[in-house]
């Protein structure tokens, strides 16, 4: 590892270390306070914290750690790849499908189809989630940005970060809602009473949800949701928090719902800007057969 290091200008005084060196290295603030944290960065010699405020004059001292040897399995899974080029792709997860490896979850991810399609990913995100910048459930199904370049995953994480990143979902949920639109402004934290769970909390993180009435049944209402934030588990939170949980959702919805086994939801489109050449891309996706069909047998049925 290479020893860096930079003597902080009178211009530089009182800005959060993770900030400045975060400029300095043209890295995510995130992947600077993970350095910190596990004590990478010295100021003046000593072992900081990433909101300590840079006085002129201070030597700050950094290394950039090695990348971990990868232990995941590259396996050979069919995967819909709807955008590709160097710096990133774009893929239709189904669902069922976990994004990432966890406990309980070592093989069938969707970074063990990543391994055997891509030689390059970005290490940013460390060696169980190599250039995953952003989730959906194991029971989503829908579109996912892949990095496979620092630049990229860096570029957007900002995006997300600063909300230019536009994401559509669509659901059924149970219910009929009357208005057209909605806005669902609510902190999202963990549930106090079930830590497996995310709820209303208000120490949460800022959540924004909206929502459009896509059509109407005579007990559901297909929708369609736009995050604004990206938390944990929002739309299916903040659909529950409004009392129109989405149907089949295992941790959130009615028990006495549909046979869909797991949530009917989709990420249908997803618009960012590209990292390298900042043209705006826009990707859609229809939903899935199940959801499709599930449609249809509501029709019927009422």
């Amino acid at each position: 590892m290479t020893l860096n290091q930079h003597t902080v200008l009178e211009t530089e005084n009182k800005i959060r270390i993770d900030k400045l060196l975060s400029n300095l290295v043209s890295e995510s603030r995130s992947q600077v306070q993970s350095w910190i944290t596990n004590e990478h960065v010295l100021v003046n010699g000593e072992i900081i914290k990433p909101n300590y405020k840079c006085q002129t004059a201070d030597e700050i001292s950094w290394t950039i750690p090695e990348p971990e040897s990868l232990n995941i399995k590259a396996e050979n899974i069919p995967l819909r790849i709807v955008y590709e080029d160097s710096d990133l792709l774009v893929v239709n997860k189904p669902k069922g499908m976990v994004v990432h490896p966890s406990a309980g979850h070592q093989n069938g991810t969707l970074v063990n189809a990543l391994l055997y399609h891509c030689d390059d990913l970005s290490g940013i995100n460390g060696v169980e989630r190599p250039g995953i910048v952003h989730r959906i459930d194991k029971d989503t199904s829908g579109l996912l940005v892949v990095a496979k370049s620092d630049l990229a995953h860096t570029n957007l994480s900002e995006q997300m970060a600063s909300k230019d990143i536009e994401r559509k979902y669509e659901a059924v949920v149970h219910g009929v809602i009357e208005h057209e639109t909605g806005l669902i402004d609510a902190p999202i934290g963990r549930d106090k009473n079930d830590r497996q769970k995310m709820g209303i909390v208000d120490s949460g993180k800022p959540a924004v949800t909206h929502f459009r009435v896509i059509r109407r049944f005579e007990n559901f209402t297909h929708v369609e949701c736009q995050l604004e934030t990206g938390r944990t588990h929002q739309i299916r939170v903040h659909m529950k928090y409004i009392d129109f949980p989405i149907v089949g959702d295992p941790k959130y919805g009615r028990r006495k719902t549909l046979e869909t086994n797991g949530q009917v939801l989709h990420a249908k489109s997803l618009g960012f800007k590209h990292p390298r050449t900042n043209d705006w891309l826009f990707f859609e996706e229809e939903a899935p057969a199940y959801f499709k069909e599930l449609l249809s047998q509501m029709e019927k049925m009422y």
